[in-house]
């Protein structure tokens, strides 16, 4: 597409610090709209092939159709209409193929959420910072048994047992030169320098995931907003996506980057060095390096505590934009965890007489660590966030405020799910007959063998669920009629019609399946946990010469969720190659990412990156330098993900700005799921503070809807806000305007519907070049030339 020179009045001029060219009150009106998940192009959101870019880049940017880019200089021909303006910024979340790679961040992803499904409370300043650093230290976790897991397939499987084992390294004649027996001693076969150097693989695991943090930090998120002025130094109440520096916390994630590489550098240090401590702490063993290996050790716990303290430093720095790093941190910590790894290497590849490998590493005690910490953090951090909730109940929480530490725990749940489905994996591969290596850690194959229970008790919850649906959809059916008098029957369309709406329904029923799967998760997870500690044998072994049945299922339980623990790991990995090459795909993925990647990362610095930290600030500068320049009118309009942008965008106006603005909203899930899911941001407090900022604010939404719904506002501000939910079909049968049957449109086309052009004209009605028309005082809203009168009681 072309691109159009830039102009004062498009958003690309000045900056924080000039205050850009004085007010030209043109009177003219301007529609801002925003798409939703999945994104679309310029062409389809202005109903118009020639369209012009006139601020951004090949990420992100504004668009207009070629006729509307001068629309400034003519202000006479906009008498009547809104310029319309689209601001694209799918690219932020499903461009190339490359992004495919982030569904392995996905556990990352997942636990930077549970920060923010924290339940509201004002005043409790302290426990608000002990459940961040309660989903801080559950991160960190997750990053230690990423590269734990990396470690249990490079050193263990493939280095000391498989490499140690002649059966095993005839089989796989690549690892011939680590093998004692087919190298004939040669130099990488002691088991020391077999571990140096296989941790390889973890050690650029972890500077792969610094480096990607990094680079996506800089593409995505350095954007800084706009600064504040003098007005809006005292408007921080509400909620805190209005604060300046919500949206811009460089130094947290330079913070948790610095911890969570370090202690990712120490865990491959720890694998590496432990093994070969222990062999030189035994009796006869060389004291020179026992002396170094108990110092190696004692530096290794020092590294785990100021790795630990750094990530339990202080959190996000919302009311200031965080432009200074603490350097000492952040560039010391993981050059000493790298110098850490550097002397494990040398310390493990020193010559030992009479080390050989045999049986496993001590994984079981690693893993059954990370497990039990996870654990007891997801149980605090319930307890935490329930004396959250209580202090503050907010009745449409999810999850009656418990949806932070259920997220957490499914977390938790992935990150073994995915760690264990890579260990067993390579151990069927490495060992094709079962008999030459011992394999994975035997918790790894308990914590797969709790799979199938867990699926038995999800399809149960899913089957009550589709009951419960399939009872809604026939109580519909006389609704849909009602909705229609006069009207000759369709048994077949109105069955269609009452089963989408039922379908819709279940959205709302999220909270529920969160809850189960997350409590059995839990319960699962620790008779997982017991059962290895307490028999040290797989669930087969353990249960050998007790009643048949229990050893049968047991039998059942293991060979059946070792079979999907890696079905599971491979469609994943397969799902991602195939988003590699398939743009199609690569947009199914975006979609997730789109609803999971709008929160900065303040727990995860490895997750995938905030696309908000780009697209509000984008949008701030667009909306603020419009009303600034041209004094004009201005609509933003939002569908679905888009609406959740367009409030963000609007919190951070300065309130002279937000007064300006009108608010249209379609399809959006700013109640249904962001206020449920996200209570402390998008809870009922804060939406009705948009609506009192803003000029005006309507919302539509559909019961056949699956994502988008009301706003729900209380008492009068609910009316104001939300109309009645709009038909869908539009017609019922055929008719002289749809002679053809109307589709079912659901989430889809809320533009095609005449209310959206209607609830248009409405917003720009009540908006005037001067001065903000009169809000909440009953009369009827000013009406300009050619318009329509305002939305009663807007």
């Amino acid at each position: 597409m072309e691109q159009a020179q830039e102009r004062a009045g498009s958003g690309g001029g000045s900056g924080p610090a000039d205050p850009g060219p004085p007010s030209r009150e043109t009177g003219t009106a301007l529609e801002l709209l925003v798409h939703g998940v999945g994104g679309t192009t310029p062409a389809q959101m202005l109903d118009d092939p020639r369209t012009v870019r006139i601020t951004g880049d090949h990420i992100a940017a504004v668009f207009r159709r070629t006729e509307d880019a001068d629309a400034e200089s003519r202000p006479e021909d906009y008498r009547g209409r809104p310029v319309p303006e689209a601001y694209v910024w799918c690219n932020l979340t499903s461009g190339n193929g490359t992004r495919a790679l982030w569904l392995l961040l996905l556990p990352f992803m997942v636990v930077n959420l549970a920060h923010w499904m924290r339940p509201g409370a004002h005043g409790r300043i302290r426990t608000v910072r002990l459940y961040g650093l309660l989903v801080r230290l559950a991160a960190l976790t997750l990053t230690v048994l990423l590269v734990a897991a990396a470690c249990e397939v490079a050193i263990d499987l493939v280095a000391w047992q498989c490499a140690g084992t002649r059966a095993c390294a005839e089989r796989h004649s690549w690892l011939g030169f680590l093998s004692p027996v087919t190298s004939d001693g040669g130099w990488w076969s002691p088991p020391g320098r077999r571990l140096a150097l296989a941790a390889a693989v973890p050690a650029a695991l972890t500077g792969l995931l610094w480096y990607l943090s990094l680079r996506t930090w800089r593409a995505y998120e350095s954007q800084q907003p706009m600064d504040r002025t003098a007005e809006a130094e005292g408007d921080l109440g509400g909620t805190a996506l209005n604060r300046p520096g919500f949206w811009y916390g460089r130094r947290l994630v330079a913070r948790l980057r610095s911890a969570h590489t370090a202690a990712g550098l120490l865990t491959v240090a720890a694998a590496v060095g432990v093994p070969a401590a222990r062999f030189d702490r035994a009796p006869g063993g060389p004291a020179p390096l026992d002396t170094l290996g108990r110092l190696l050790e004692a530096a290794l716990v020092a590294g785990a505590i100021a790795a630990v303290g750094v990530t339990c430093r202080r959190g996000r720095s919302e009311n200031r934009l965080d432009r200074t790093l603490d350097q000492h941190v952040v560039r010391r910590l993981p050059f000493a965890a790298l110098v850490l790894l550097v002397l494990a290497l040398v310390y493990a590849g020193w010559a030992r007489p009479g080390w050989t490998s045999s049986g496993r590493l001590p994984g079981d005690m690693t893993f059954g660590g990370i497990a039990l910490v996870q654990g007891l953090l997801v149980v605090v951090l319930g307890v935490v966030a329930h004396a959250l909730y209580r202090a503050r109940p907010e009745p449409r929480a999810a999850i009656r405020g418990l949806g932070g530490p259920a997220v957490a725990m499914l977390a938790c749940a992935l990150g073994g799910v995915m760690s264990g489905g890579v260990a067993q994996r390579v151990s069927d591969w490495l060992d094709g007959t079962g008999t030459s290596i011992d394999g994975p850690p035997v918790l790894l194959t308990w914590q797969a063998s709790v799979i199938p229970p867990l699926l038995l008790v999800v399809l149960l919850l899913c089957a009550v669920l589709a009951g419960h649906t399939w009872r809604l959809a026939r109580a519909e059916r006389a609704a849909v009629e009602g909705d229609h008098p006069g009207e000759a029957g369709d048994p077949a369309r109105t069955r269609r019609i009452a089963a989408a709406r039922a379908m819709a329904g279940l959205t709302d029923r999220g909270p529920l399946i969160v809850a189960v799967t997350s409590v059995t998760t839990l319960l699962l997870g620790a008779a997982a946990l017991v059962g290895a500690l307490a028999t040290d044998q797989v669930p087969a072994d353990a249960t050998r010469g007790t009643y048949a049945v229990v050893h049968g299922a047991a039998e059942t339980a293991q060979a059946l969720g070792s079979w999907l623990i890696g079905l599971g790991f491979l469609l994943f990995v397969t799902w991602g190659r195939r988003a590699y090459k398939d743009a199609s795909a690569r947009r199914t993925i975006g979609i997730l990412w789109d609803v999971g990647t709008f929160w900065p990362r303040a727990a995860h610095p490895f997750a995938p990156p905030c696309y908000a930290e780009r697209a509000v600030p984008d949008l701030t500068w667009r909306m603020a330098t419009w009303t600034r320049v041209t004094g004009g009118r201005l609509v933003i309009s939002g569908h679905s993900q888009g609406s959740v942008l367009a409030a963000a965008a609007a919190w951070q106006l300065a309130p002279s700005a937000r007064r300006r603005v009108a608010l249209l909203t379609y399809g959006s899930p700013l109640e249904r799921l962001y206020g449920r899911w996200f209570p402390a941001h998008f809870g009922a407090d804060a939406l009705g503070s948009l609506h009192r900022d803003v000029d005006c604010w309507r919302n539509l939404h559909r019961r056949t809807d699956p994502i988008g719904g009301p706003v729900r506002l209380p008492g009068d501000c609910g009316p104001a806000v939300d109309r009645e939910p709009l038909k869908d079909p539009l017609t019922y049968g055929r008719t002289d305007l749809h002679p053809l049957p109307a589709p079912i449109l659901g989430h889809s086309d809320y533009q095609a519907d005449p209310a959206f052009a209607e609830e248009r004209r409405r917003l720009l009605a009540r908006l005037r070049p001067e001065v903000p028309a009169p809000r909440h005082t009953g009369q009827a809203p000013p009406v300009v030339p050619g318009a329509d009168g305002g939305p009663g009681g807007c």
